[in-house]
């Protein structure tokens, strides 16, 4: 048989095509289901007239601020609760609040982000499932220490201070010049470790994850929608377990991010191979020093 009618069979295969739309139904059925049971769950809390008052004004803020977010994570690989939580803080939003709000939101967000990726071959499954386990747990245990062990006010100019560094690790990842290949391992540490501080300090899976494996020379296209897609399942862990122990507050902040964010994401995933990321990572970089510094500043 030759190569060419052994991959039409493959593509015809019935069993692979189920195993490719596993890829766009999970998403969407958790993502439905989560849906349903935030209504059912909590649509005595959420007030219609709250959300109407501040419809032209903290909405669009947040509207803007998941917009952007989704656009400099979908193309850059990483950012998203980097860039959010530090507009987020920047305003005078708790970190439970703006920790909580960028998990929730991102269970959407990074949802659409994946199918979005799929749709536009961005994946390599192999590094999803390595990252999707390890990545969970320690999303998991970040979330709880935040939710139930850890207070956010104490913790809120370390959380600043860690955004600076990771701010720091994007701008250097952008200037380096020569990327030797080396083959990446320990993936499951790497993945622990991102999943955890994404959750305990409202962002950092990408900056840790993505400019790991580029770092390492990984090819960018299947890097950054391999972490994406891997991402949902992080932020679904953590938001349920935010949910759990902590509560959903600051609907005004989980509305905007996610309408934004859900927006801005195939946008995303089709310019990830389109644009010149050197200038904007260090542009987003310098971004977040600029706010992180602030919200010092007000701290101190």
């Amino acid at each position: 048989m030759s190569k060419e009618l052994k991959e039409k069979t493959v593509a015809i295969n019935p069993k692979n095509a189920f195993a490719e739309r596993l890829w766009i139904i999970i998403p969407l059925v958790l993502l439905i289901g989560l849906l349903a049971t935030l209504i059912y769950n909590h649509h005595a809390a959420f007030s219609w007239n709250e959300f109407i008052a501040g419809f032209n004004q903290e909405l669009l803020i947040f509207f803007a601020i998941g917009v952007l977010a989704q656009m400099v994570d979908g193309t850059l690989g990483m950012g998203y609760g980097v860039t959010s939580t530090s507009f987020l803080l920047a305003y005078g939003v708790s970190p439970l609040v703006s920790s909580t709000g960028v998990h929730v939101a991102e269970m959407f967000t990074t949802g659409a982000s994946a199918i979005s990726h799929h749709k536009f071959g961005n994946i390599n499954k192999k590094l999803v499932k390595n990252l999707l386990i390890p990545g969970v747990l320690g999303s998991i245990t970040g979330a709880y220490l935040l939710s139930d062990v850890i207070d956010g006010e104490i913790i809120k100019p370390f959380i600043a201070a860690y955004m600076i560094v990771l701010a720091g690790i994007i701008i250097y990842k952008a200037l380096r010049k020569n990327v030797l290949k080396k083959k990446t391992t320990r993936l499951g540490i790497l993945a622990t470790f991102g999943g955890f501080m994404d959750s305990i300090g409202g962002g950092g899976w990408g900056p840790i994850v993505t400019s790991t494996l580029l770092g390492r020379g990984r090819h960018p296209r299947y890097t950054i929608g391999s972490v994406n897609t891997a991402e949902f399942a992080v932020s679904f862990a953590s938001g349920i377990t935010f949910m759990i122990f902590g509560g959903i507050q600051g609907w005004q902040v989980i509305m905007g991010l996610i309408l934004g964010g859900v927006i801005a994401a195939p946008i995303a995933a089709y310019l990830v191979n389109k644009i010149s990321r050197k200038p904007m990572m260090i542009a987003v970089g310098i971004l977040i020093i600029i706010l992180s510094l602030r919200t010092l500043s007000k701290l101190l």
